[in-house]
């Protein structure tokens, strides 16, 4: 995926193919779009990163990833309708086992009707600049990344919720919308619980333009072939998001482990059973 791209491949050999599973379907999903266009398309299923397990990280997960229509304020309306509908839904169907856990609910009920803030990532390097570890600097591509414990003061900062959007374009894969300037991506993170539960973006409209995000982050073309054809064929303004179906339990049980609300236990190099 190259300059932009956090995520470690999985590898596996399926019929003596060596082949990669899946750790977004946002590609799949793009391309169903144009399908069907008015609709939008949805999944959930596992995914799978090759990132060492730890409190904030599995193996294997299950994602909420959704295409639309629409520009990167439209997605982001659309997570905050999505999120507080499932809320309100738990709440009406669990409220009884959720606060046998927690012993509190307030943090959800509060969350149905509150109007959560918006900052650009330019903000949040303002707000973090006297707070030790929360930035990171990437010496060698010159941008700043904000690190666990930097959302984590911008939660407290923010009770408990807040988008960041507008990433530096360096730190966001190619696929997405950049300004024109290269100062910032049309993305954002909702972070809550124990970070960023969700991220979303606008996608590159055209063929043109992720050929020139391409050339900046200097990734390969000839990888991604088919996927630079449909743009070609079938230019369109979309946008999407992924939702940690884990991180978002974690926080609705008020719970600082996401390896703790898995179903079954999964981590690298060891075998389990099922």
């Amino acid at each position: 995926m190259g300059l932009g791209s956090d995520s470690l491949p999985v590898k596996i050999s399926l019929f003596d193919v060596d082949t990669y599973l899946a750790d977004s379907m946002q590609f799949h999903l793009e391309y169903i779009l144009r399908l069907f266009p008015k609709s939008g398309v949805h999944y959930l299923m596992p995914t799978f990163r090759g990132e060492a397990v730890d409190h904030r990280h599995l193996l294997q997960f299950y994602h909420s990833e959704c295409e639309i229509e629409g520009d990167l304020h439209y997605v982001m309306n659309l997570v905050d309708r999505y999120i507080k509908f499932l809320v309100s839904e738990i709440l009406r169907e669990c409220r009884d086992s959720i606060f046998a856990i927690t012993k509190d609910v307030s943090h959800l009920e509060s969350f149905i009707d509150r109007k959560i803030p918006i900052i650009t990532f330019e903000e949040a390097c303002t707000i973090l600049e006297n707070e030790i570890d929360s930035l990171e600097y990437n010496d060698e591509h010159h941008f700043y990344v904000l690190t666990d414990v930097g959302e984590k003061k911008l939660m407290e900062h923010f009770e408990g919720v807040v988008w960041v959007k507008n990433y530096p374009c360096k730190s966001v894969p190619f696929y997405q919308r950049f300004s024109t300037d290269y100062l910032f991506a049309y993305n954002a993170d909702l972070l809550l619980g124990i970070g960023e539960t969700v991220g979303c973006g606008e996608r590159c409209e055209t063929y043109e333009e992720v050929v020139e995000n391409m050339n900046y982050l200097q990734v390969d073309a000839s990888e991604y072939s088919w996927y630079l054809e449909m743009k070609k064929t079938r230019p369109m303004k979309s946008s999407g998001f992924g939702l940690g179906v884990e991180r978002l339990i974690a926080w609705i049980l008020k719970c600082d482990d996401v390896r703790k609300v898995q179903l079954i236990s999964r981590e690298n190099g060891i075998d389990y059973l099922p």
